[in-house]
């Protein structure tokens, strides 16, 4: 295959970037509702004496839905159909080439009679990774990509980190006083952060596959795991409520002390306890679980506790990419000290909570400076009357 990718903008036009933008816009609209799925958006332009002019649209709404070129084509046939045929397609990843839940959108171009398409990148996922572009080039389309990769990476992180790792991108979400606690000495913490901190980490979750906690957490505070719609902010005018897809809650309970009467368990979305062996499990033998509920059990570590990579693997294999960690200090800090954790976005309140409070994780493998994890930090923003610290770990 001959694709022409431009190692840098000035292989592209003025019109490619400006139409290329607008389709990395499209494709953000599908943050919060297209995952598993990679969000991606398309645009259909005619071209006449050199200038551009819009003739469909589309972005991926949601897994099983069209995909963004689908979308896009069938925008353009209901606008006006004559203009397709010689169209130039902008699409921030590589039209898919293998069969899904949905036909291949390189097919569905090539059908089309497109005569030019753009892509951002190309797709990670080992199904397709390049196959599309060829589809594409055989059938006398002219292909190019690379315009606005970044952007386009930026996107979808979680599933092309598991596309190439295949483990899903890890966030742990922290909260803390500007001296470093999480609790006072008699746990008390509500609330520590803003009404927009915590308006702020629905949206993280809202962007999640799942979420993962341990048994002492959800027991202590009585914790539900879900997206509260209402608790969403600004974001709650955007996506309906019937629109936000609710995480994977998943509780790391190696003890099995967990119970079906926590509040956990009043929301109906699906929860997966990781159990260290079942079969003793008295829950399986006497109490009756919600039908929303799986259980699961996974090895020990030498140190009898779950295997995280193990189950990092495990979620992998359902197919969740991104996945975001609230828990206490001890899980936190285990995920941490076995460098399973790729983003840490830690919420600083202005407030001294004193040196008896609870600090922020437990790293007891961590004993001299040379040990010390090294983090790179991306962004630095005031959320209400707090600080938000996003950083990834340094591999």
């Amino acid at each position: 295959m001959t694709v022409n990718t431009p190692t840098n903008a000035q292989g592209f036009t003025t019109e490619d970037k400006k139409f290329m933008a607008r389709a990395i816009e499209l494709a953000k609209k599908g943050h919060y509702t297209t995952s598993p799925n990679p969000r991606v958006g398309c645009v259909l332009v005619h071209y006449e004496n050199g200038v551009g002019k819009i003739i469909g649209e589309g972005f991926h709404q949601k897994a099983g839905q069209g995909h963004a070129e689908v979308n896009a084509l069938a925008e353009a046939k209901k606008n006006n159909p004559t203009l397709i045929k010689g169209a130039t397609a902008y699409v921030t990843l590589e039209p898919c080439s293998h069969f899904g839940r949905t036909p291949p959108c390189a097919k569905a171009l090539v059908d089309a009679q497109v005569s030019h398409v753009i892509a951002a990148m190309v797709d990670p996922n080992p199904q397709v990774s390049g196959n599309g572009l060829v589809i594409l080039e055989q059938a006398g389309v002219k292909v190019q990509s690379g315009l606005f990769e970044a952007e386009a990476n930026a996107l979808n992180v979680g599933f092309i980190h598991k596309m190439v790792h295949n483990l899903p991108y890890v966030r742990c979400k922290l909260a803390a006083s500007l001296d470093g606690k999480t609790a006072m000495a008699s746990g008390e913490s509500k609330w520590i952060t803003s009404c927009e901190a915590r308006q702020d980490v629905q949206r993280l979750r809202a962007q999640s596959c799942a979420i993962i906690s341990g048994a002492d957490s959800v027991i202590f505070d009585n914790a539900k795991m879900n997206v509260r719609w209402s608790e969403l902010g600004y974001l709650a005018a955007d996506y309906p409520e019937d629109t936000i897809r609710q995480p994977l809650r998943v509780v790391i309970d190696s003890q099995n002390r967990l119970t079906p009467d926590l509040a956990l368990f009043e929301h109906e979305s699906p929860v997966l306890i990781i159990s260290a062996n079942i079969s003793d499990n008295k829950v399986e033998n006497a109490q009756q679980w919600p039908h929303f509920v799986e259980h699961v059990q996974l090895p020990l570590t030498d140190k009898l506790k779950i295997d995280l990579k193990a189950l990092l693997t495990h979620l992998s294999s359902l197919g969740l990419n991104d996945v975001l960690i609230e828990s206490g200090a001890k899980l936190s800090g285990a995920f941490i000290e076995q460098n399973l954790v790729n983003e840490l976005i830690l919420y600083q309140a202005p407030k001294l909570m004193g040196s008896d409070g609870k600090s922020l994780v437990a790293t007891p493998s961590i004993l001299k400076l040379e040990q010390a994890k090294a983090l790179t930090i991306k962004d630095i923003s005031m959320v209400g009357n707090d600080i938000r610290i996003t950083s990834q770990f340094s591999k």
